[in-house]
């Protein structure tokens, strides 16, 4: 009973989850956006002291009943193992193997020596919350596009309008080709070994895996019973039972209860935990003596442009309407929200959340280095509408702190510059005025292009302490392939 209740919460928390970087529509997040909020580490950088604590609590109580219900990159490789374990002849196909302690806590060591130090693209890459984002968002995203884009193409046939098209289109090259790396080698992992990657790469893991030690709830051997058989170690996907010594590593043990159901003999059971001996304790402090290392690691941490081939589009069949190229801005744009870009680099885990939410199609991972996979904005596709604050709304980790709709208007995220070479009104001579016509905060204005002279062409003229950086303009701009208008990010935002 324990074994199907535990199935039925992680599959309900998995496909909440993975429609969270599916649902364009923004729904979803109505409803369910708490689950990405009680993620364990975007929760610790968001410093959601509530949720935080209550993880902790759970775990003690329970043990790692995060990593085998809540975490959906660890119920991801729970249904890659089992595909495994039914395609094979031989389904108890494990087996017990020591604990990996040295790569464990340095991956640890890894994630803290990245938080203190602000790099949250290398804190991004090992965050498994944030893995699991970059696989739907990126590889499961685009099939969940096409299939409402069909279902909209019927609907039309059939005169209802009950879905609308939308368009699939790759954000970052770098990132689609990392979601693909980790999903190919959590893929084979767990196909082979269970939970190898849990047990011994994921620092969220490791971090629960010392607390789940002293839970008041755990697996037990009992030895009167036990034949040793080996049938639960191997069942076991955490290879955490060593069956020979009748003992559990319950710092890896993720609470999956497979070994409760697999024992034939009543020899396990989910039980209180019971008080080791001296001589169990000194033997286990021997086969783990960087415990304390590891203790003084966990106090310290509780303490990309877009790669999308240009094409030609065509407006009525009569004019090709080449694509706007990105421009070369000095300073990158982070949503409203931010703050600044040392916040956004602080805290983002880069899990495309916000890009997978944005209806406007203005934000994409970044593809620079010191900022790897963390949103930015870019204004080729839409612009970002004073009115829209998804991104802030489904942010876990406090990267995009939530904003109303009336304090994003006030805030600059950057300023337009005017780029004289390219406008229409100077090359082509002919009036435009689009720039000035659709800025929300009245920012531009259109002035002769010769002083003293009311009869000459009318060119923009920027207002930077009006201008918030919406990229109205820039996206509005006729001009092709670049922009004659285009907007300079800040690296500290403010309020006008």
């Amino acid at each position: 009973m324990l074994r199907k209740i535990r199935l039925i919460l992680a599959i309900i928390f998995f496909v909440s989850v993975t429609l969270l970087f599916l649902d364009f529509t923004g729904g979803w997040h109505t409803w369910m956006g708490w689950m990405a909020k009680i993620q364990f580490l975007p929760a610790l950088l968001a410093l959601n002291v509530g949720v935080v604590a209550l993880l902790v609590v759970l775990t003690l109580l329970f043990g790692r009943i995060y990593c085998s219900v809540i975490c959906p990159l660890g119920v991801m490789q729970d249904i890659v193992s089992w595909v495994g374990s039914r395609r094979k002849k031989g389904k108890n196909r494990f087996s017990y193997s020591p604990a990996k302690s040295g790569i464990r806590y340095g991956a640890l060591a890894l994630l803290l020596v990245a938080i203190a130090a602000g790099a949250g693209s290398l804190v991004a890459l090992i965050a498994p919350y944030s893995a699991y984002g970059r696989i739907a968002q990126n590889l499961l995203a685009p099939f969940y596009g096409w299939g409402n884009n069909l279902l909209a193409y019927l609907a039309e046939r059939a005169e209802s309008y009950t879905f609308y098209e939308t368009e699939v289109w790759m954000r970052s090259l770098p990132t689609f080709i990392i979601a693909i790396v980790t999903c190919i080698l959590l893929f084979v992992l767990a196909w082979r070994n269970g939970r190898t990657y849990c047990n011994t790469v994921c620092p969220v893991g490791t971090i629960l895996g010392l607390l789940s030690k002293y839970a008041l709830l755990r697996p037990v051997i009992d030895p009167k019973k036990c034949t040793s058989c080996s049938l639960c170690a191997r069942k076991c996907k955490a290879s955490c039972i060593d069956y020979k010594n009748h003992e559990i590593d319950h710092s890896r043990c993720v609470a999956c209860m497979d070994c409760l159901e697999t024992c034939k003999h009543g020899a396990i059971s989910y039980t209180r935990r019971r008080e080791r001996t001296a001589v169990q304790s000194s033997k286990t402090e021997e086969q783990n003596p960087s415990r304390r290392h590891f203790l003084t690691g966990v106090a310290l941490l509780l303490g990309t442009a877009t790669a999308k081939a240009q094409e030609k589009n065509v407006d009525g069949g009569l004019a090709v309407i080449l694509d706007k190229k990105i421009p070369k801005r000095t300073t990158p744009l982070v949503p409203p929200g931010a703050s600044s870009l040392r916040n956004m680099n602080r805290h983002c885990t880069g899990c495309q959340l916000c890009v997978s939410v944005c209806p406007n199609g203005v934000l994409r991972p970044s593809s620079r280095l010191e900022t790897l996979m963390q949103p930015e904005s870019s204004y080729e596709r839409g612009y970002c509408r004073p009115e829209c604050t998804k991104c802030s709304e489904v942010c876990p980790a406090g990267a995009i702190r939530r904003v109303s709709a009336e304090e994003k208007s006030a805030i600059q995220i950057g300023h337009a510059v005017w780029v004289k070479e390219n406008c229409v009104v100077l090359t082509d001579g002919v009036q435009c005025g689009n720039c000035a016509r659709h800025c929300p905060t009245g920012a531009i204005s259109m002035i002769p292009s010769i002083p003293d002279d009311d009869f000459s062409p009318l060119i923009p003229m920027v207002d930077t302490e009006r201008c918030i950086g919406c990229g109205a303009c820039e996206n509005l701009c006729p001009a092709r392939p670049f922009s004659a208008i285009y907007v300079e990010g800040h690296e500290a935002h403010r309020i006008i």
